[in-house]
C-alpha cells in the first residue's frame, strides 16, 4: 500500500472516530430516563402472564413475559433472575352495547416494561422501568413514581405485582 493510501486510510478513521464523538453523550430517547429501559422488540409475541383491569383509570391490561421471566413464575422463583422482563399493555376498556358488564380494549394508553438486572437498578430492587405513552417514553417525573408503587405494594413478590395465571 502506497503513502497516500496510508493517509487516506488514516484521515477516513480519524474523521469518523470525530463524527461519533459527540454521539457518545447523547442519551437514547427511546429510553426511559432514570433507568434507560427501552421496549423491547417481539413483545407482542411473548407469552401472556396475566390480565388486570384499573377501574379508576378505566383500563384492561396484559401482562407478557420473555422466556426467563415466563420460566422463574412457571417454577415459582423469586427472586426472578436477572434477564427477566415483564411487558403490561393497557387499553381503555369499552362497553360492549347489550352485553351489561361486558368490555373490550379501545384506544391503547401505555406500555410499561420492568427489566431485572440486580445490580445496574440495585436501588430499585433490582428492577429497571419504562412507561411508554404512543411509542415514547414518559417523563422523569413519572419514572421517579415507578419503584415507590412497586415497593409499598408488591414488596413480597420481588416487587411485581402481577402473579401467574395458570
Amino acid at each position: 500500500m502506497n503513502e497516500l493510501a496510508k493517509m487516506t486510510i488514516a484521515a477516513a478513521v480519524a474523521a469518523g472516530a470525530i463524527l461519533l464523538l459527540p454521539l457518545t453523550g447523547v442519551a437514547d430517547e427511546a429510553a426511559s430516563p432514570i433507568f434507560g429501559v427501552t421496549i423491547p422488540q417481539g413483545y407482542r409475541d411473548w407469552t401472556l402472564i396475566g390480565v388486570g383491569r384499573e377501574d379508576g383509570l378505566k383500563e384492561l391490561r396484559g401482562i407478557v413475559g420473555n422466556t426467563t421471566a415466563v420460566n422463574a413464575y412457571r417454577d415459582g422463583q423469586l427472586p426472578f433472575p436477572d434477564g427477566s422482563v415483564l411487558v403490561k399493555l393497557a387499553w381503555k376498556h369499552v362497553p360492549i352495547d347489550g352485553l351489561d358488564g361486558a368490555f373490550t380494549s379501545g384506544t391503547p394508553t401505555t406500555v410499561q416494561v420492568m427489566v431485572k438486572d440486580a445490580a445496574k437498578y440495585a436501588s430499585s430492587g433490582g428492577w429497571g422501568f419504562g412507561r411508554f405513552v404512543d411509542g415514547k417514553p414518559a417523563d422523569e417525573a413519572q419514572h421517579r413514581t415507578c419503584f415507590a408503587c412497586h415497593d409499598a405494594h408488591a414488596k413480597d413478590h420481588d416487587f411485581v405485582f402481577t402473579h401467574y395465571s395458570r
